[in-house]
């Protein structure tokens, strides 16, 4: 008897644990889709058509990357998916005077 009450213990201890995880991942979920539409007012646009200050500090900080893909959004701010030589890829922030931007 007192094998099966441990058994129970332990069990419903499993299952409100498990519970506790579903709950955290879905508000993970909820908030990486509030990060994915604050960023979706970027709109895509040609690289040729970024601002010379943002090509130039491309060019200056980061001398090996090709600039794949570039958005602007109302606040003239840029988005800039880069790749560098070694394989590597990222995405990079600046303003239209080509100053660095944290997102």
């Amino acid at each position: 008897m007192k094998k099966l009450v441990f058994v129970l213990a332990l069990s419903l201890g499993s299952l409100t644990a498990f519970a506790q995880d579903a709950e955290e991942v879905q508000t993970e979920v909820a908030d990486a889709t509030e990060v994915v539409a604050a960023q979706d007012d970027f709109s895509e646009i040609a690289a040729e058509e970024l601002p010379e200050a943002v090509t130039a500090a491309v060019a200056q900080n980061y001398p090996t990357a090709k600039i794949d893909k570039a958005y602007v959004n109302e606040s003239k701010q840029y988005k800039l998916e880069v790749s560098l030589e070694d394989g590597t890829a990222g995405t990079l922030y600046a303003d239209e005077n080509g100053n660095w931007i944290e997102m």
